[in-house]
């Protein structure tokens, strides 16, 4: 089953964010579908803020180690395009085609001074458009901040949001932070785009979204936050106890 035929089954995809080569075997082994990057893990794992703080060639790098152990369909958060030029982005975009990517998460948001910011949503538009044209067999998971950001009026701008991403030729529509079931069955109702939700404390369970009309569920980065909680906790009891007895507690050994 390919890449886009996977957002339309009845049950949402269940796609695993990953962050190296390790979680990408590890999500293979669990039996996903399908993985993708969270840009927020992969910078925390190399020591940087999330937003576009390391080079694309970095994320290159392990979207390669990662298509190197695993071949799942791999779709890669690229943020907000890691370039300043229309030209830029397509170039990326092709570079990660070519090691074997087969969708793209592009978000409606960039960092300015440390704080996350909406752009303007027809600019933003003409963007897509441009970078659809020009890379018509990459999947588009088109994310907006609008809830992420709690904008004043998040579901009327969502709506506008994903009503206008879908006429520029989006492939998806990723709503992070979106968990009301009334917010997510207007988004259904009125996007037609297959909607992908985020992990959150207060998302429904996966049924329940799969009744609502969600087609695709992601991690973000918690998965990757609850594995280093669990390294920290390890390394403090090392240190606490004086033994290495609680490395060696789990079952795997």
């Amino acid at each position: 089953m390919n890449f886009q035929a996977l957002h339309q089954q009845n049950s949402p995809l269940q796609l695993a964010n990953v962050w190296d080569a390790g979680s990408a075997l590890a999500a293979g082994h669990a039996g996903y579908q399908a993985i993708g990057t969270s840009s927020a893990a992969i910078a925390a794992m190399l020591g940087y803020d999330d937003g576009q703080n390391m080079d694309f060639d970095a994320l290159l790098f392990i979207v390669s180690r990662i298509r190197a152990v695993v071949d799942l369909p791999l779709s890669i958060d690229l943020e907000a395009g890691y370039s300043e030029t229309n030209d830029g982005i397509i170039e990326n975009i092709q570079r990660l085609k070519n090691a074997g990517v087969v969708g793209i998460n592009l978000e409606d948001s960039h960092v300015v001074n440390g704080e996350r910011r909406l752009d303007d949503a027809a600019t933003f538009a003409s963007t897509l458009r441009t970078l659809v044209q020009a890379c018509p067999d990459m999947f588009f998971n088109v994310r907006t901040d609008t809830f992420l950001l709690n904008h004043d009026n998040a579901l009327e701008q969502t709506l506008f949001r994903g009503q206008l991403y879908e006429e520029q030729g989006a492939n998806g529509f990723f709503v992070p932070c979106v968990t009301q079931a009334e917010h997510i069955t207007a988004i259904v109702r009125d996007v037609k785009l297959p909607l992908n939700v985020m992990c959150m404390p207060e998302l429904a369970d996966f049924v329940t979204l799969a009744s609502l009309g969600v087609k695709r569920i992601s991690m973000g980065n918690f998965v990757h936050k609850g594995m280093q909680a669990r390294l920290q906790d390890m390394l403090n009891t090392i240190q606490l106890t004086q033994s290495f007895s609680d490395v060696f507690a789990h079952e795997d050994y």
